[in-house]
């Protein structure tokens, strides 16, 4: 029987159920035992990923092209570390309030690793570790946070359609166009599909 071939993302991208402790942010927050989610399980949330060759970004084909078709025409780059973030310790706590945006937040971490925690279609939340290599779109609409791991690190390529927009919306603001939009998307439909499933 043939093996089913590794997802070459997983090397740089993985997702798993938290806790709900009050423990420092910046650790794993694992679930007892262990949860863990297929990459296959971001993408029905509409949380896509790729696993790119960060040693060549300023080259990379498989880069620009996955901006071209996106239309990601706005780059820049972030640091997030306590030398080079100004306001550090209250970034990282604004970052880490549960938000959304209006638009796709996209980021492709060059070097360093962080979390991005995303709430799942039953509202639980799912921490997304993302290393070097790994380039992560967050639909416009779904609420998440941010945090540095332990290692205190991170520098990534923020992409963006047109003109950047960094807006967060705190929760709640469940009347956002963004926000209906997502939840008839990916949690309307996933619903749906749910009810045919239990009927067949």
């Amino acid at each position: 029987m043939a093996v089913p071939e590794k997802d070459p993302r997983e090397e740089v991208i993985q997702a798993w159920y938290m806790d709900y402790t009050d423990e420092d942010q910046r650790l794993p927050h694992h679930l007892e035992p262990k949860q863990f989610l297929s990459l296959q399980q971001l993408d029905e949330l509409g949380v896509l990923s790729w696993r790119l060759d960060a040693d060549i970004y300023e080259t990379d084909e498989e880069l620009m092209k996955i901006r071209r078709d996106r239309n990601y025409s706005y780059m820049d780059f972030c640091e997030v570390c306590p030398e080079k973030l100004p306001n550090y310790e209250e970034k990282i706590k604004s970052f880490y309030e549960e938000h959304l945006h209006t638009d796709e937040e996209i980021r492709y971490c060059v070097s360093g690793s962080g979390y991005f925690d995303v709430r799942d279609l039953n509202d639980k939340w799912i921490r997304v570790w993302v290393k070097k290599g790994a380039m992560i779109v967050l639909p416009a609409g779904i609420y998440h946070r941010f945090t540095l791991d332990s290692g205190n690190y991170i520098k990534a390529m923020r992409l963006f359609v047109g003109d950047p927009v960094w807006t967060p919306h705190n929760r709640p603001n469940d009347h956002l166009p963004a926000r209906k939009e997502y939840l008839k998307s990916f949690v309307e439909k996933e619903a749906g599909k749910q009810a045919v499933d239990a009927a067949a």
